[in-house]
């Protein structure tokens, strides 16, 4: 039986592509138009995994799937970056001078704006999904209007790559996370990143108290976000991404970590894409406790 596996935007986009890449191409796609429609299908079990883009080497992290995670009841057990290649796409026929108009996700207009200042007379039109531009434009017969999107989206709608590889930088990755219910299943042997959230106390110097024994420790702190904490003036919430070589040294780290924190909450721990494996066994509950 093939796994479901849900992803934000319909076939043809890049969340798609990660998926295929992750898991394989013997897979069924469950569209889903928006990130919290993705979050609801795998907490109701329509789907068993759900693949979720998280930030972009270019224009940063998309912060409201922050919060999205963090309030669900899924937890992050993967990890897949994938380089992105932008392509000019409309009806068979169609030129780059002939576009007036340029439908697309902000993120990948965002991520071509090299391009587009050559081209003032075009209009950009945010949208919610670059394939989903890509079916519009096909279905509606839409003359004189491209999307920004894959090659596969092209494939998909039999639309044609007017210009190729638009995007301004060639090392373009976006990472997607890869989210599944929460269980109390041991954390994989080969685990070697983890993803929490913590709230630093009203304190001098708590945040460097909070961040210290992971230096201690050896953990390469990768990546660290504050998001606003909805209700409370002025008061953040951090999101943080640490890779470790050993299972036994993050233990050791965020039992320090907990001392000086408000809150700390494991969203997950799993292997990182590019880093190596390791041997050892830990729950994440043992962590926190």
């Amino acid at each position: 039986m093939k796994k479901i596996i849900s992803i934000q935007g319909i076939k043809g986009a890049f969340h798609q592509e990660a998926a295929i890449e992750y898991f394989g191409s013997e897979i069924e796609i469950l569209e889903c138009i928006t990130f919290q429609e993705l979050v609801n299908s795998v907490e109701k079990g329509k789907a068993s995994f759900g693949v979720m883009a998280i930030e972009n080497s270019l224009v940063g992290s998309i912060l409201p799937n922050y919060a999205l995670i963090r309030e669900s009841s899924l937890r992050i057990t993967g990890e897949i970056y994938l380089r992105i290649v932008q392509n000019l796409i409309a009806l068979l026929g169609e030129t780059v001078d002939s576009i007036n108009e340029v439908r697309s996700h902000p993120m990948a207009l965002a991520q071509c704006t090299d391009f587009f200042k050559n081209c003032p007379s075009i209009k950009l039109v945010e949208s919610e999904d670059t394939a989903l531009s890509a079916k519009q434009i096909a279905e509606h017969n839409l003359k004189g209007v491209a999307t920004v999107a894959s090659k596969n989206a092209a494939l998909e709608y039999g639309l044609d790559i007017i210009e190729p590889t638009i995007e301004s930088n060639k090392e373009n990755y976006t990472r997607f996370l890869i989210l599944e219910k929460k269980s109390s299943k041991e954390v994989a042997d080969a685990s070697n990143k983890a993803s929490i959230t913590f709230t630093a106390k009203h304190r001098p110097s708590s945040l460097f108290h909070i961040l210290q024994p992971f230096a201690d420790y050896g953990i390469n702190l990768t990546m660290l976000q504050s998001l606003p904490m909805v209700g409370k003036k002025w008061e953040y919430i951090f999101h943080a991404d640490l890779v470790f070589a050993t299972l036994p040294q993050l233990y050791q780290a965020l039992k320090i970590v907990r001392k000086h924190a408000s809150t700390l909450d494991i969203l997950g721990i799993y292997k990182s894409q590019n880093l190596t494996d390791n041997n050892q066994d830990i729950t994440e509950q043992e962590i926190l406790n």
